[in-house]
């Protein structure tokens, strides 16, 4: 994998795919790091699946990469994030990037465009070589998203994202059949007193069920629901 050259004081970050939030379109390995879509073969690959990551963000500065093992080809294949109302299946040919469709995701096509609520931009030149790695920098103190490839810096990709009030999610999408993703490293650096005092804090429960006995307020709860 190519590391993202600004990891100072970035910390691993454990999360996968979520076996409970994907397309039935979608298979994972037993690690919940490879991500297979359209594999049933005797089925017309239609629409676009998608599956979402096990940990929302909300704060901080979060780093991860995606490996397309094999060329990407078709007519959607997508990397991005997004909120718990993202879609992660859709049969309209005519909103095949998933990602980006609407207000609730934001996502990179392989084709060098992005998409948000159902409007595209030219980013990039599309990347057709075997072994992509696509790095993923959301920074939530800017409200920054920006793409690397191959380590090398895209440029910032869209902005204002502090400004979502729910958390986001990593997301991956396809519609070509047997294509394989791979996730790679994830790090976060948390960027404030708070954050780091709610790090400590949910590293500390034994479980998230002790939470709302705890003399928080609300908000401060849902937010280490998501740490």
């Amino acid at each position: 994998m190519t590391l993202y050259p600004g990891l100072l004081g970035h910390t691993w970050e454990p999360w996968n795919w979520d076996a409970k939030a994907k397309s039935n379109s979608v298979e994972l390995s037993p690690c919940q790091q490879a991500v297979y879509f359209h594999t049933n073969m005797l089925l017309e690959s239609e629409g676009s699946a998608g599956v979402r990551g096990t940990k929302g963000f909300w704060c901080g500065e979060h780093y991860w990469e995606i490996e397309f093992t094999e060329p990407p080809y078709g007519t959607s294949v997508m990397v991005g994030l997004g909120t718990q109302q993202a879609r992660l299946h859709t049969d309209q040919i005519q909103c095949i990037n998933l990602l980006g469709m609407d207000e609730e995701s934001w996502g990179l096509s392989y084709k060098g465009s992005l998409w948000h609520n159902g409007k595209s931009k030219k980013y990039t030149e599309a990347f057709y070589d075997k072994s992509t790695v696509i790095g993923v920098l959301l920074d939530l103190s800017s409200g920054g998203l920006s793409f690397y490839r191959n380590g090398v810096s895209l440029g910032l990709a869209f902005s204002g994202l502090d400004k979502v009030s729910r958390p986001l999610y990593p997301l991956v999408c396809s519609s070509a059949p047997e294509t394989e993703l791979l996730l790679g490293l994830r790090t976060c650096r948390l960027t404030s007193l708070q954050d780091s005092c709610l790090h400590v804090i949910s590293q500390s429960l034994k479980s998230q069920t002790c939470l709302h006995s705890l003399p928080l307020p609300r908000v401060i709860c849902e937010q280490l629901q998501n740490t």
